[in-house]
């Protein structure tokens, strides 16, 4: 906001370009000058009787803040501004829940799957603060938190989902904090319960191989629902490109949302490698087997150019519909490839991931290797996701103990 002379200029937000409409503002006599504040700094938008901590704030700071920082005094509206700090300013949940979401996808760099998920727990928290007539987040505590938590345990909720909420609350706590929305950090204490340490279900080799080898059951039980007036050239389209799905899902070991963001630049066909962006924007380069490539090559020569439409752009993998694959397209093709497979019980897109993992390892490859090969940052999440065999870790014991 620009000051000029007695009034404020119109000013424009530089996220959402709204102009704020000018106030005119009367100069101040001698006598205000001689006993007002020197405080010209800008205020903040969202709690306009704060003062940024730069130098400017300052050395333009009332010179008894020190006696009203220990006092704990408050101005006329009600507002802390020790230490340059608003305490509890008014804030409604739309307008904290949209600055925390877009914090996270602009300076924390958080996918926009992570983000809609951590808008569908605020709203949760949101509704449930409402319930115990909150209407705004600025009277959130701890015990609010709690009851929060504990009454989605009432009701069966999983020990995953309780502890994903809680870390959720606590990154909203400690961002409304810093925004002045909130008097402290009230979620800093906030514990969440322990994860449980359970082994995901994984497939044999023999029972991935067989996954693959399965044919898929005649439409419309098959994964993608037909679109009106399919031709019978488009659904033989759509059963090439379920096998390179999986091909390439069980090949890469990519995540479901990472195998649909492909594009058809992302694949090197020479080097059979393919180029994927995980989470944190970061991106790796994983190769593949000579399966998924004579199935890509199958899908791209003679699947993609029946399916493709003018909106297609330059996505790998296509709907009925020629758009992009939609992650639960995937699901379903899967669901109804195992149903068809002897042996197979249901199996989630990230269960082949994991089944990917557990294979890499079991054939000799080191934890570092398949910590670059799923993309994870830490090593530790890498052993969450992988898991030695029963019979591997047998004839470890049988080959190395001398007891055995």
């Amino acid at each position: 906001m620009r000051w000029m002379g007695g009034a404020v200029a119109d000013s424009r937000d530089p996220v959402t370009g709204d102009t704020t409409a000018s106030q005119s503002i009367a100069p101040l006599d001698s006598a205000s000058r001689d006993t007002a504040p020197r405080d010209s700094a800008p205020r903040d938008s969202a709690c306009p009787d704060r003062v940024p901590r730069d130098s400017a704030s300052r050395n333009t700071a009332p010179r008894d803040m020190t006696a009203r920082r220990e006092t704990g005094a408050r101005g006329d509206t009600g507002v802390s501004r020790a230490a340059g700090v608003c305490r509890e300013a008014e804030v409604s949940w739309d307008v904290a829940v949209s600055a925390y979401l877009r914090h996270l996808a602009t300076e924390r760099d958080r996918s926009p799957e992570t983000v809609r998920a951590y808008r569908a727990d605020l709203a949760h928290l949101r509704g449930y603060a409402q319930e115990v007539g909150l209407d705004g987040p600025t009277g959130v505590d701890l015990g609010v938190l709690r009851g929060w938590l504990a009454g989605m345990r009432a009701r069966g909720a999983a020990a995953t989902t309780l502890a994903r909420r809680a870390s959720v609350a606590r990154g909203f706590s400690a961002f409304a904090a810093r925004q002045g929305w909130l008097a402290a950090d009230v979620a800093e204490r906030l514990a969440g319960p322990r994860r449980p340490a359970s082994l995901p279900t994984v497939l044999t080799a023999a029972q991935a191989w067989e996954l693959l080898a399965a044919r898929p059951r005649p439409l419309p039980d098959g994964g993608d629902p037909p679109a009106a007036g399919q031709s019978a050239a488009g659904q033989s389209a759509v059963v090439v490109r379920d096998d390179a799905v999986l091909e390439l899902l069980y090949a890469t070991a990519t995540r479901v949302s990472e195998l649909c963001g492909l594009d058809i630049d992302d694949v090197d066909d020479e080097r059979r490698l393919v180029r994927v962006r995980g989470k944190g924007g970061r991106e790796r380069a994983v190769p593949f087997g000579v399966p998924a490539q004579r199935a890509l090559r199958n899908w791209l020569a003679a699947g993609r150019p029946t399916l493709a439409v003018a909106g297609s752009g330059r996505a790998l993998f296509l709907g009925v519909r020629g758009r992009r694959l939609d992650p639960r397209t995937v699901r379903r093709i899967l669901a109804a490839r195992t149903a068809t497979a002897d042996g197979i019980g249901p199996i989630s897109p990230h269960g082949i991931r994991h089944s990917a993992a557990t294979h890499l390892l079991a054939g000799g490859a080191d934890l570092r290797s398949v910590q670059e090969f799923l993309g994870h940052a830490s090593p530790a999440t890498t052993q969450i996701y992988t898991h030695v065999t029963p019979q591997r870790l047998r004839a470890a014991f049988e080959q190395s103990h001398p007891r055995a």
